[in-house]
């Protein structure tokens, strides 16, 4: 059987800075992928009931009470766990438009994303915001009482953004699927 010789020595330190590196991508990539099975149930049973008491969610995924609770502490630590929720029908709630508007941007310097993704993120009519690939930049989810008001978010909130081309608008006439959990396996 052949000996491998790997004293650090005979690498030069660019070598060694780019195992480094490796490494290092490595270990961070492990900290978000590596969940074991346990952890996977423990975030498919939360996606479904985010309002489990932690005796419940341990009963649910086989572990006493502390272990889970371990457990679901280290998922939000790592940031796979980002935050609680609770889903509201926007209909209930007078919210009965809800628009996708596509932006395509005049200008992709960093100057202007960064002020357009900061002001976005201030408007609450946006509900959620995507960066996105193909003919348009972002695609907004917005919710709004009514057309008045969308015509209102127009004229304030979208025409006042920087950078802005285009703006092109779509409108959901019902939800098909609501959001769901994600797929883990």
């Amino acid at each position: 059987m052949p000996v491998h010789d790997f004293r650090l020595e005979k690498y030069s330190k660019q070598a060694i800075a780019n195992f480094a590196k490796i490494i290092l991508k490595r270990a961070i990539i492990c900290q978000y992928l590596c969940v074991d099975s346990i952890d996977q149930q423990i975030l498919w049973e939360l996606q479904l009931n985010g309002r489990l008491s932690n005796q419940e969610l341990a009963d649910r995924v086989g572990l006493s009470p502390s272990p889970c609770l371990r457990r679901v502490r280290n998922l939000e630590d790592k940031g796979i766990i980002t935050g609680y929720s609770a889903r509201v029908n926007a209909r209930a709630v007078g919210l009965d438009v809800t628009a996708l508007v596509r932006i395509t941007m005049n200008s992709h310097s960093s100057e202007v994303v960064t002020s357009l993704e900061n002001k976005i993120r201030e408007v609450p009519r946006i509900v959620e915001a995507y960066l996105m690939s193909g003919g348009a930049d972002y695609l907004l989810k917005v919710v709004v009482r009514d057309l008045a008001e969308f015509e209102e978010f127009i004229r304030d909130d979208v025409r006042t953004l920087p950078g802005i081309a285009s703006i092109e608008t779509s409108f959901a006439f019902g939800i098909t699927k609501f959001p769901t959990p994600l797929p883990l396996s």
